[in-house]
């Protein structure tokens, strides 16, 4: 990975747009595309015991949505979570259960004013390390 991701500007919107939709509560997905693109997002229900502070995907949503993404000739290229309660930066329980190391982590900010409202990280190791996200 070379510190850039590749995003469809209708695919930040719509993360932003699904933020916006539960300002009070985390919402989550993932993401997928192909040749280091991401193209499609897929909404999943967030089912933590409080969602309000944390985000988590029934494993049997994302097998579904594992199975759509493989159906739609894709690959799953990352995550995505909203921060309603503070900066959209990977909080130590982020980087804890950050259980897919190839994965790029999205977190956004359900604010309008957020000064980048969509941040990608990759979490390894313990460590994030902030990418640049290209609009496509």
């Amino acid at each position: 990975m070379d510190g850039t991701i590749r995003i469809l500007r209708d695919i930040t919107e719509s993360l932003r747009e699904h933020a916006r939709r539960e300002p009070k509560q985390e919402c989550c997905g993932l993401l997928a595309g192909r040749e280091g693109e991401i193209t499609r997002a897929f909404p999943a229900a967030n089912v933590a015991s409080n969602p309000a502070t944390a985000y988590e995907i029934a494993s049997e949503e994302l097998f579904r949505l594992t199975r759509k993404i493989r159906a739609a000739k894709l690959e799953m290229v990352g995550i995505y979570h909203s921060h309603p309660n503070g900066e959209n930066a990977p909080s130590p329980r982020d980087i804890e259960r950050a259980y897919y190391p190839a994965a790029i982590y999205f977190i956004v900010s359900p604010f309008g004013d957020a000064p980048t409202p969509v941040r990608a990280f990759a979490i390894r190791d313990g460590r994030a390390t902030e990418l640049e996200i290209q609009i496509a």
